[in-house]
This record gives C-alpha cells, structure tokens and sequence, in this order.
C-alpha cells in the first residue's frame, strides 16, 4: 500500500474552524468517489498563524498510478479547486509501507 503524507498549512485569514467543517463535510465525504484511496485522515497539528504547518493528511492508496488515474476526475478536481482557497500543500512525503504493519483489535 503507497501513503502519502502532505504537511498543511493554512492561507492568512483563513478560519481553522471552516477548514476543518470543510474536511469533516466535504473532504471525508468524497472519499469513496476515488477508488484507489483505502483511507485518509487530517491531523490538526498547530494553530499558530506563524507556524510552517498547521494540518498533516495520511492518504493510503493502492497504488500511486491509480491514485493519479483519480487525481484526474472531477470528484478529486472539486477537492482541489476548494482546498486552494483554503491552504496549500507545503510537502510531500511519500513510501509503500511496510506491511502487515499493526492495527489494534
């Protein structure tokens, strides 16, 4: 399984509240329009305006060509449009994890 990890931070002026709503209703929401995402989840990591990142997102996909293959779709191109407005995306990690890899039962 690829992850993809991506540090957050938030345009000036911007409402964490709002942001995090849009997450909760919208971003959460489109998830099972994109095929190759397995799971995904936003962390809210600092609220200080002069912080280098406010949010970190885990996507777990099945691959990262399928994951482009849903980058392409306009389920995905609404996300986008609207996250823009909101933040942008200041790294990227990326890696096939090590599996099984531990979940508690």
């Amino acid at each position: 399984m690829q992850v993809i990890v991506h540090l957050i931070q938030l345009h000036p002026g911007v409402d964490p509240t709002a942001f995090e709503s849009w997450v909760r209703t919208t971003d959460y929401a489109t998830c099972p329009q994109l095929p190759s995402v397995r799971a995904f989840s936003v962390q809210r990591a600092a609220q200080s305006a002069g912080e280098p990142w406010h949010y970190f997102e885990i996507i777990q996909v099945t691959s990262h060509t399928d994951f482009e293959a849903d980058m392409r779709t306009p389920a995905f191109a609404g996300l986008v449009s609207a996250f823009d407005t909101m933040a942008s995306v200041v790294q990227e990690f990326a890696g096939v994890r090590l599996d099984p890899g531990y979940t508690a039962t």
